[in-house]
């Protein structure tokens, strides 16, 4: 017993309270540089994360069918896209031969020129940018209703961009401060749930960013204007607070299989605990959906659907790991010697079949298998 204490690793060396404090405290200073910088440079560049936070309302289209739309300039002031039919708008292009939708997307410069004593109004098309993207039906604008708010949008974005710029640093510091106090195995086993965590995490915010945040940016719009209300125009610093709860709340919610299988993993929970408990985690991931999102039930269902799957995910997960305990090693050696020998046989009926194949050629020279000889020979013509 004693040999087999001796041969386990040691965390390392031992420290006093105090000297545990310092390096608590190194670790916080050398963070904190790194997010400062990370910082600075965001705020050179703020206008790029600003980018990037405001493209999912480029997006708002994605489950729109295309339909004619006119966009009307009048010296630098845009009007529209508006949507129209070719009745209500008869100068709309003729559809081209082969296009799959008929949906032009037109830009007319509003000029006025003398007639006599009158002065016309006049349409003149204007060549579509390049690259062309037709603009969209629903669009929004952000806007800043006070002189602070442009100074305030550009501070919280640039501390989120810093704070996911210098993540590896400071993850390291806090690495550092922790790793010392585990042993080699305990360290070899909290790597995989680390990655699995940010793996999870980005899955959760990339689904949010291209899914699901357009989804409710849309829906917030559609409901506006059915309501009568002006939905083009909102505040930035109310978009932005939204957008940033929203991936954030989104990537915490996929941590939460981690945080179960972890509980199942020591002990805590098992299948039957997670099965019992289902229909209340369904109703949880709902008031999640109804707190993070907009109000509406279409957003809520489809941030609830992920984080369900996620949940039978885990339910399976630690059925197979008690499945995988009480069998035991010998059960699990035997299915995978069955599984081995199951690749093995098929690879040798694959490696038949195509021998099988060189060593009988049709009249072309070419490798015939045996299914096509199985065939009858049609019967010759009589002469």
């Amino acid at each position: 017993m004693s040999e087999t204490a001796n041969t386990e690793p040691e965390p390392g060396l031992r420290k006093s309270f105090w000297e545990h404090i310092e390096d608590l405290r190194r670790a916080v200073i050398r963070s904190a540089w790194a997010v400062g910088i990370a910082l600075v440079l965001c705020l050179l560049r703020s206008d790029l994360i600003v980018g990037v936070l405001t493209q999912p309302l480029n997006w708002l289209d994605f489950l729109e069918k295309p339909q004619p739309t006119v966009t009307f300039h009048v010296g630098h002031t845009k009007f529209g896209p508006y949507i129209v039919t070719r009745e209500e708008f008869p100068g709309l292009p003729p559809p081209e031969l082969g296009a799959k939708d008929d949906a032009p997307h037109m830009n007319y410069q509003v000029g006025v020129r003398p007639d006599g004593d009158r002065l016309v109004a006049t349409l003149t098309p204007l060549p579509p940018p390049q690259p062309h993207k037709p603009d969209s039906s629903l669009q929004v604008r952000l806007s800043n209703f006070s002189p602070q708010e442009g100074f305030l949008v550009s501070f919280k974005v640039s501390l989120y961009g810093a704070l996911i710029l210098s993540s590896p640093f400071w993850l390291w510091n806090i690495m550092g401060f922790v790793l010392p106090a585990l042993n080699r195995r305990e360290r070899q086993a909290i790597f995989p749930w680390l990655a699995w965590a940010i793996v999870l995490f980005l899955a959760g915010v990339l689904l949010t960013y291209f899914f699901l945040l357009p989804l409710a940016l849309r829906a917030s719009v559609m409901y506006s204007n059915w309501l009568g209300f002006a939905g083009a125009d909102w505040r930035a610093q109310e978009y932005i607070a939204f957008t940033s709860k929203f991936l954030l709340g989104m990537g915490l919610g996929f941590q939460f299989p981690v945080v179960v299988l972890f509980l199942v993993k020591i002990g805590v929970l098992t299948h039957h605990d997670l099965s019992k408990y289902r229909r209340h985690v369904i109703i949880l991931n709902f008031i999640l959906g109804a707190v993070l999102t907009t109000p509406e039930v279409l957003t809520q269902v489809a941030m609830a659907i992920p984080l369900c799957l996620l949940y039978e995910a885990c339910i399976w997960i630690a059925w197979y790991w008690d499945w995988k305990q009480r069998s035991g090693e010998k059960a699990a050696a035997r299915l995978r010697l069955r599984l081995l020998l199951l690749a093995l046989l098929l690879l040798t009926a694959c490696g038949w079949v195509r021998w099988d194949a060189t060593q009988h050629r049709n009249a072309d020279g070419r490798p015939t298998y045996f299914w096509s000889r199985l065939k009858p020979d049609s019967p010759t013509p009589p002469p």
